[in-house]
C-alpha cells in the first residue's frame, strides 16, 4: 500500500491538472464561438495535424487518435461533411480508402479556434514544464 501524498508532491500536480482543465474549458468555449462542437474542433485539428504532415486522415486513424469507436467517428465525419467542414478524397492507390481533408470553411473555423487558444496553450505548456521540473507523475 502506498504511503500518504505530501503537499509538496500534490501542489504541482494539482496546479497542472487545474491548468489542463482550464485549457479544456477555454478550448471548448472557443470552439462553440466558432460554430463548432468540441468534438468537431478535435476532428478538424486531428485531420489538419496528421502525424505525417499530410493534413489528411482516414476514419480508422482518427478513431485511434481520438480514442473513439470507429462508428462514432464515422458519424462525426458524416455530419462534418454535411455542413461543409471536411471532404472525402478516394486514395489513388486503393479505392477502398477515403482520405479526409478540411474544406476552406473547415480551415477557417479551425484557424479561428486555434488562434483563440494560443494563450491557453502557452500557459498549459508552462504548467507542464513546471511539473516536469519536479519529477512527479501527472
Amino acid at each position: 500500500m502506498a504511503g500518504p501524498v505530501s503537499a509538496s508532491e500534490a501542489v504541482p500536480v494539482a496546479e497542472f491538472r487545474a491548468a489542463l482543465r482550464g485549457f479544456m474549458r477555454t478550448s471548448e468555449r472557443n470552439a462553440r464561438a466558432a460554430g463548432l462542437t468540441p468534438q468537431r474542433y478535435l476532428l478538424l485539428l486531428m485531420i489538419k495535424g496528421a502525424p505525417d504532415g499530410s493534413e489528411q486522415s482516414t476514419v480508422t486513424a482518427l478513431a485511434e487518435r481520438l480514442q473513439l469507436a470507429q462508428s462514432t467517428v464515422t458519424e462525426l465525419v458524416s455530419r462534418a461533411e454535411e455542413i461543409g467542414l471536411v471532404a472525402r478524397e478516394r486514395s489513388s492507390d486503393d479505392g477502398r480508402i477515403a482520405f479526409l481533408r478540411l474544406t476552406e470553411e473547415g480551415e477557417r473555423r479551425l484557424a479561428h479556434v486555434f488562434t483563440s487558444n494560443e494563450r491557453e496553450r502557452h500557459a498549459l505548456g508552462q504548467a507542464f514544464e513546471h511539473l516536469q521540473s519536479t519529477g512527479l507523475p501527472t
